[in-house]
């Protein structure tokens, strides 16, 4: 399946350049804010204009004006948008963060020299007046494979860290930078031009601390990518949302589902929450790199709401990810996520003694499984696609691994010590080369 986007802003045009694949996923957005997705059979053929324009029609006018509310929102906000730059010239002006506030983006890697050098290609070309740093963090320098990529790119700071995971990567990029805004994304993320002005907008209000953005597959060519992305992939719709410590609170019966907000494969946060007494940096007990497989970023964003502030979802500023194209490393993925899964929540059961924990593992944990199962069944019968049952089953099996792995990583985080304490940037003694501005 091939990726394509389209812009209603303009008319659309056949896609001529698709006959090499059966199937397209094509983003559609309204003057360059997504609004959803189509799929499209062409079945080796190219697509023409018309055939374009009744698929827009047919899988998303209908469901959007009729059937799902957050899409219509979606759709509504992007129209009032649109409308307001078009007759509004300081609309922009008003809901931009000041150019003065200086950003740092940090890029944590492993061994990707290929997909880190696009990366950084992308992430100097933002389109932005704001002086922006960008802090790569090499978890694995004995390689030597990340320096001569960075050298590459003039003004990129390198910094390493030899403890394995990447909360500790993060932390260690988030105690270096100098900007009022930490942005965190992956090395096999691809920025478009105006991600980071999108993505830092919210910050114009001061009772938001944490912006998350949307993540979309770059391209769906293998089996692995394709049921990445009916897992659930890693984006989180096309409509705008805030939460706050109501919405942390609402959920008297279960657990807050944080993990509905986004990832820091594409987030922003306001640098001063890392020397809050009651967030701090990432827990290194947690994420990829650790036994827990998953959660540092989830567990951040509790402690955020926890503490009483804003979380903002803003979908228009998305980033393009490269899923995993190989069966094999889509499944440790995956089983990574459901020991991760765990693990979050029994951090926060141990660390918060936050009730809801017991709730969701031992009644609505158990009883979603029970109903794919019933989903699998039902499919399997009727006939349609379904998520594969032995998917499932894996996904149980990281489950059940869970507890093992919090207990490994808390044994291997008391071996290895904890990250150094964040230092606000007007406390610090010592000096250097402020931000660059990307030409």
């Amino acid at each position: 399946m091939s990726v394509r986007t389209v812009d209603l802003c303009q008319s659309p045009r056949g896609l001529d350049d698709v006959a090499d694949h059966a199937a397209v996923c094509i983003f559609v957005t309204l003057d360059g804010w997504p609004i959803g997705s189509v799929d499209i059979a062409n079945r080796h053929q190219p697509i023409s204009a018309t055939q374009l324009r009744e698929a827009i029609v047919d899988q998303l006018d209908l469901r959007l004006l009729g059937q799902d509310p957050n899409s219509y929102n979606a759709l509504w906000e992007s129209v009032r948008v649109a409308l307001r730059r078009h007759y509004l010239p300081d609309f922009d002006a008003e809901t931009r963060l000041h150019d003065t506030v200086p950003v740092s983006v940090v890029v944590a890697t492993y061994d990707r020299p290929g997909d880190l050098r696009e990366c950084l290609r992308r992430l100097t070309a933002q389109e932005t007046k704001r002086p922006v740093e960008i802090v790569v963090i090499d978890n694995h320098p004995v390689s030597s494979l990340t320096p001569p990529v960075v050298a590459e790119f003039p003004g990129v700071l390198l910094v390493d860290e030899t403890r394995q995971g990447l909360a500790y990567a993060r932390n260690k990029g988030f105690i270096m930078s100098r900007g009022e805004i930490v942005v965190a994304t992956d090395d096999d993320a691809l920025a478009p031009p105006d991600w980071l002005e999108k993505l830092v907008a919210p910050f114009a209000r001061a009772d938001v601390m944490v912006v998350t953005g949307n993540t979309l597959p770059l391209e769906l060519e293998t089996s692995a990518q394709r049921l990445f992305e009916r897992y659930g992939g890693l984006g989180r719709g096309f409509a705008r949302k805030e939460v706050d410590s109501k919405w942390f609170d609402s959920f008297r019966h279960r657990a807050v589902p944080t993990w509905e907000l986004g990832a820091t494969a594409n987030a922003a946060f306001r640098a001063e929450i890392f020397a809050h007494p009651e967030i701090g940096l990432m827990d290194e007990a947690l994420g990829p790199g650790t036994p827990t497989g998953v959660g540092e970023d989830t567990y951040l964003f509790y402690k955020v709401l926890q503490a009483g502030y804003t979380i903002a979802y803003e979908p228009a500023a998305y980033v393009w990810h490269k899923h995993r194209r190989e069966m094999s490393a889509m499944r440790k993925q995956l089983y990574d996520y459901s020991k991760g899964h765990v693990a979050y929540h029994l951090t926060t059961l141990l660390r918060d003694r936050d009730l809801r924990a017991v709730k969701h593992l031992a009644i609505w944990m158990p009883w979603g499984r029970l109903r794919q199962f019933a989903s699998y069944a039902r499919r399997r019968l009727l006939g349609g696609s379904y998520f594969p049952l032995a998917l499932t089953l894996l996904e149980i099996r990281g489950n059940l691994a869970g507890l093992r792995g919090l207990w490994q990583s808390y044994r291997r985080v008391r071996r290895e010590g904890r990250s150094d304490v964040y230092v606000p940037v007007v406390r610090r003694t010592s000096t250097g080369e402020r931000p660059r501005t990307p030409q």
